[in-house]
């Protein structure tokens, strides 16, 4: 399916990863000739209802003050929380800008993210997030909620921001052989994102003449596409073995599947590609 004129869908909240948010979408929308479409989707506050059985103590006038003034309450709530939306995006807009991709559309409702986003992804080739909320808790190195989801239900690549934006000029290809892993390998080679830099590939598993051939006949097909290609096959824990390595080689970012049978590829809290997300310093680049 062609991407030619498809966006980049930039997603912000207000968190401490939103600049590198836009950063990371910049750089991915001049490599890709693409626009960037700006978003912003704010929670609605829960509305107040009130309780289903007051058993008679408060009299109907009370009852009819103590809502007005809740109504009101929330009310205000919600202009000032259109308000803050409104500041987030003016401030991304203004990143955008000076990282030389001013968005081409902008976004700004209240709602669910991954709703939206389901809404938006047929004019999409590539979705931009952060990998914590704006109220993520990163003592416990909790990943945001709404990066789950969207994990769970995009069905384009999606680029896990880290909390810095760098130059991006060697990238690895956590590799296992399964579906995720080759609609990486096909984007690798087709897509104009990651063309002229150098390829990492990495395999988790026993050294065996069977792997070794096929980690030579994928880096075979990335350097007939122009890729220059360093191999790496280590026995050990992915998140650990994949981890070390990116360190160990100032990897700028890490290509990996989210879903599928192997260790590598499972997306569950715990797994693998989450305790790769959480602990890894680098952007992620996720297919499923």
């Amino acid at each position: 399916m062609t991407t030619t004129g498809k966006a980049v869908l930039t997603c912000v909240d207000g968190s401490i990863y939103t600049d590198s948010v836009c950063q990371h979408a910049a750089w991915a929308s001049q490599r890709l000739s693409a626009p960037v479409h700006l978003i912003h989707v704010s929670t609605p506050p829960l509305s107040y209802d009130g309780p289903a059985d007051y058993s008679g103590s408060l009299r109907v006038g009370e009852m009819s003050t103590l809502l007005e003034k809740l109504t009101e309450v929330d009310e205000a709530r919600g202009k000032l929380d259109h308000r803050k939306g409104e500041l987030i995006v003016e401030h991304a807009r203004a990143v955008l800008g000076a990282a030389g991709s001013p968005p081409r559309e902008v976004l700004h409702r209240r709602g669910s993210l991954v709703e939206t986003l389901a809404e938006q992804e047929a004019a999409a080739q590539l979705i931009v997030l952060g990998k914590r909320g704006e109220h993520a808790d990163f003592a416990t190195l909790h990943l945001g909620a709404n990066l789950e989801r969207v994990v769970r239900a995009a069905h384009v690549p999606l680029l896990v921001a880290a909390r810095a934006f760098s130059g991006i000029e060697h990238f690895a290809i956590a590799y296992d052989g399964g579906p995720s892993s080759e609609k990486a390998l096909a984007y690798i080679v087709s897509s104009p994102l990651l063309r002229g830099l150098v390829c990492h590939l990495i395999m988790v598993g026993q050294d065996s003449a069977e792997r070794r051939g096929e980690l030579a006949s994928v880096a075979d097909k990335l350097t007939k596409h122009g890729f220059e290609v360093k191999t790496h096959l280590q026995m050990g824990r992915p998140n650990e073995v994949i981890a070390a390595y990116c360190e160990a080689n100032a990897i700028s970012l890490l290509v990996m599947g989210a879903y599928g049978h192997s260790r590598i590829r499972t997306f569950v809290i715990g797994s693998t590609t989450s305790a790769m997300i959480r602990s890894c310093h680098i952007p992620v680049l996720l297919f499923r």
